[in-house]
């Protein structure tokens, strides 16, 4: 056991445990290597093993090594080099995870915007970073076309969510896989690059290292508007490897992907996971119950990685009880809405046949997440997990920053490998978090002396809608931009089905009292951001609460 006041995790917490095992290189899979490596491996030991199904579509580990190389040549010929940032507005497909790992082989960073984003949201993260190439979904080019001038971006990919479809699908269509192809003027088609790169041409002769940025995925940090944590090669193979081997992903698997893959946790569940393990991955666009049943039993799934509000959705499918899922041996689930209980679980596991269910992890973008994993024989109900091999955890006063002792609430803070290098341009915000080796999350919680975390709530003020981050200060950004409001101040608000949900205080300007009503801003924001940001709650007043220096204080709106 680990005394009070000491960093819990890692190879400070109990002796017995081989808590070291996956940080030592020599334990990793195919040893301390990019994951791209690992793809490369793959492509030789099992060519054509599928590596993604796409509604019965097979990507084969040789033909996902090949597609992603003559993307990487094709960045380099259009100039992209080590270090640049390459945009992908796109959602789950198997072309952004071959656009993914081409990005990743040049040398190249990653910066994935939320499919979701309207043009100011866009225009906001192409701007911060400084991308000059953006791979995009044709029916999301609109929302582009309107913002590129006003951005750095020079040279536009395209590709349709339906180009890689088989004839007969295999799974239930969304509907935006019917959707007709486009080809917007100005943009080179994506898969039409790829064939046109000679098989023998050459990758550009830098080889990445493992501590070069691979990604940089946005976030609020502990305040402010959305920021790029840069994250490596090694963060990712490092938290790729412990889940991998926390939550028993085996290179025969056959795992289920739905959760976006721009997100982190998407990410790395759904493509890292699978490069690193050597498993075959169905993929799928969005979530459909009636897909999932169908996905499990047609394809022999194994292993899932989901929410909890999916899996009551799909005991709900009519007739259900037609499809085998006995197949499915592990759900490690998050609770985002619902919240995943023990009952539930039980549910699952007889609707299913067997499967086990259970809170999957705690993690943060700054820390590649995963920081906890669940064991599937040591479950324990009410918390987050256990902390993962190579994780160390303190939990903090937030006001005088001093170590508490087990069992007591405070600031979670967290130091491992999978740490990221920082925020982007952002040196005080990189600093505020980012404090000798450990990440402050801002987040409440507390740790008991088996090495299990209980996440609490959070300290800063972002807002938690279905799984989604909401930054304040952006929806606020954005609330001032509409020609009858004078200031805008966000705060988030419990909600019995999405967890939180977005409440406005808006300040109108001189004259607008009368024609801006709630139901006029709840409109106009529809337009203008994305769904998950749009306030359910709008509240008129002469005065935002605020400071000597003008800080709008927050807090104060929630009384």
């Amino acid at each position: 056991m680990t005394s009070a006041g000491e960093p819990l995790g890692g190879a400070t917490a109990d002796a017995g445990a081989d808590l070291t095992a996956v940080p030592d290189p020599s334990r990793y899979r195919q040893g301390l290597r990019c994951l791209h490596d690992y793809l490369r491996e793959h492509a030789r030991a099992q060519p054509d093993k599928p590596a993604f199904i796409w509604y019965g579509r097979e990507v084969g580990y040789l033909e996902l090594d090949r597609w992603s190389d003559a993307l990487a040549v094709r960045l380099a010929q259009l100039g992209v080099v080590p270090g640049d940032r390459v945009a992908l507005f796109l959602n789950n497909c198997p072309q952004y995870i071959v656009a993914h790992v081409a990005i990743q082989k040049l040398g190249a960073v990653v910066g994935p915007c939320g499919p979701l984003f309207k043009a100011a949201e866009l225009e906001y993260q192409l701007n911060d970073l400084g991308a000059r190439v953006v791979i995009a979904a044709d029916a999301l080019y609109p929302v582009l076309a309107a913002v590129q001038a006003k951005t750095s971006i020079t040279h536009v990919f395209c590709t349709h969510y339906g180009d890689l479809l088989p004839p007969e699908p295999t799974l239930a269509l969304p509907d935006e896989l019917k959707a007709p192809r486009t080809r917007p003027a100005g943009t080179e088609d994506l898969l039409e690059a790829i064939a046109a790169v000679p098989p023998d041409a050459a990758l550009p002769a830098h080889t990445p290292a493992i501590d070069d940025i691979a990604l940089m995925t946005y976030t609020s940090g502990t305040t402010g508007l959305p920021k790029g944590a840069m994250l490596s090669h090694r963060n990712a193979l490092f938290k790729t490897g412990v889940t991998a081997d926390c939550n028993d992903v085996r290179g025969d698997d056959v795992t289920l992907a739905i959760a976006p893959v721009y997100h982190i946790a998407g990410m790395l569940m759904g493509i890292d996971a699978t490069l690193y393990a050597g498993c075959t991955t169905v993929l799928l666009h969005r979530f459909d119950p009636l897909a999932v049943l169908q996905a499990i039993d047609r394809y022999r799934v194994t292993w899932w990685y989901g929410m909890a509000p999916m899996n009551v959705a799909v005991m709900q499918v009519p007739d259900a009880g037609r499809f085998d899922l006995r197949s499915l041996r592990l759900n490690p689930t998050t609770s985002f809405g619902i919240v995943l209980t023990e009952p539930l679980a039980r549910q699952w596991h007889a609707f299913t046949g067997g499967a086990l269910c259970y809170e999957a992890a705690y993690g943060l973008s700054e820390t590649h997440t995963c920081d906890t994993y669940m064991p599937s024989d040591a479950v324990r109900w009410g918390c987050h997990g256990r902390l993962a091999p190579g994780v160390q955890c303190r939990i903090v006063d937030p006001d005088t920053g001093s170590t508490l002792p087990v069992g007591e609430a405070g600031e979670i803070t967290l130091r491992s490998p999978g740490n990221f290098r920082g925020y982007w341009n952002r040196p005080e915000a990189t600093a505020s978090t980012l404090r000798e080796g450990w990440v402050f999350t801002g987040d409440m919680g507390r740790l008991d002396a088996d090495g299990y975390l209980t996440f609490m709530g959070r300290f800063k003020e972002m807002i938690k809608v279905s799984g989604y981050s909401v930054f304040p200060e952006e929806v606020e950004r954005l609330l001032i931009l509409h020609p009858d409001i004078a200031a805008a101040a966000v705060i988030g608000v419990p909600d019995a089905s999405k967890g939180e949900v977005v409440r406005a205080v808006i300040v109108p300007k001189p004259g607008a009292a009368g024609r801006l009503t709630e139901q006029a801003v709840i409109d106009w924001s529809r337009e203008n951001m994305s769904a998950y940001k749009v306030p359910r709650f709008v509240e008129f007043r002469d005065a935002l609460p605020a400071t000597g220096a003008g800080k709008v204080l927050r807090r104060l709106l929630k009384s």
